[in-house]
């Protein structure tokens, strides 16, 4: 019940940290057997300059 208060008090929400999580997974799965990591880096650096639209 608490958290439920608290959140009223200070509307702070994990959906978009979750959403950036769930890109970098679906990133390492698709990267699966790539050798160079500092490409996957870049890769990870770069979702977050990209903005998504629904579609639909």
């Amino acid at each position: 019940m608490f958290g439920l208060l608290n959140y009223y008090e200070h509307p702070i929400s994990t959906g978009p940290l979750e959403g950036t999580n769930n890109k970098i997974k679906t990133l390492q799965k698709q990267a699966y057997g790539f050798r160079d990591m500092e490409l996957f880096k870049l890769k990870i650096q770069a979702l977050h300059e990209t903005k998504y639209a629904l579609i639909g």
